[in-house]
């Protein structure tokens, strides 16, 4: 097909301290993309240096949440098309090829989404029936883009019909399992200064909330599958959302000493 008729691709990654990993997200979408913007939070690693060394432009912006981090991305892009990533996600030979078949002409459909299949520490590939996100991160910022939420980062589609990409994303996310806990933990600081519950709600759930979770982890998204990895799994899954209860019941309490 002409190139000239071809739609420009962006591919926007949020980054800090990924130089052990941001390479194979960047390698994975070369030839694909026609830019690769990086925003870097202030990495103390090599990060910056892995990224410009494969071509990638990038731009420094103090951290500000999740959706504000992506949004910003959105708007330092030159194309307006978005291939938006993770720094630990990366873009299987399948899911290149679907994109760049799509992207031979104009899209029929302002938004698609694809599977971002978990792998667990130190392994190549996703166990089987791995669990994954189904996110929608190949979109037109013209039309969608991704909310404001300092917490939640996900891309708000309207009233936009959305189009399902069948090839997968490869998510590295965690270099440990001792890295997991630190992610989970931060996240769930984050969580307990926005997410608000009623005390009574809280002490209802908090004896039930760890084996629920856990249980919905290990039979239903099918973390028996990946033998003691899907255990240990399951269990950071349940401690997190049990640490969470507390911590917003703790804010809570805070905020209402702080007024008197």
């Amino acid at each position: 097909m002409d190139q000239i008729n071809r739609t420009p691709l962006s591919c926007c990654i949020i980054a800090h301290n990924e130089a052990d990993r941001i390479g194979d997200c960047i390698r994975g979408i070369q030839g694909l993309v026609d830019e690769v913007l990086v925003i870097d939070s202030g990495s103390s690693d090599d990060t910056v240096a892995v990224a410009e060394g494969l071509g990638a432009r990038v731009l420094y912006h103090a951290w500000p949440g999740y959706g504000p981090q992506k949004r910003y991305s959105e708007d330092c892009a030159t194309h307006d098309w978005i291939l938006n990533l993770d720094a630990d996600e990366v873009v299987t030979p399948e899911l290149a090829a679907e994109i760049k078949a799509l992207l031979q002409t104009t899209p029929p459909l302002k938004a698609y989404r694809f599977r971002i299949r978990n792998v667990y520490p130190r392994k190549t590939k996703p166990r089987l029936w791995a669990d994954y996100h189904n996110y929608v991160r190949l979109y037109d910022r013209r039309v969608v883009r991704f909310r404001e939420s300092q917490v939640h980062d996900t891309v708000d589609t309207r009233q936009e019909t959305v189009g399902q990409l069948k090839g997968p994303v490869m998510h590295f996310s965690s270099r440990s399992y001792a890295h997991i806990r630190a992610k989970l933990d931060s996240y769930t600081n984050l969580q307990a200064k926005v997410l608000k519950k009623p005390a009574w709600a809280i002490f209802l759930r908090l004896p039930f909330e760890y084996p629920f979770v856990f249980i919905r982890y290990f039979f239903f998204r099918c973390h028996f599958t990946g033998g003691w990895d899907g255990l240990y799994s399951s269990h950071l899954a349940a401690e997190a959302r049990l640490k969470r209860l507390w911590k917003i019941l703790m804010a809570q309490k805070a905020a209402k000493k702080a007024q008197g």
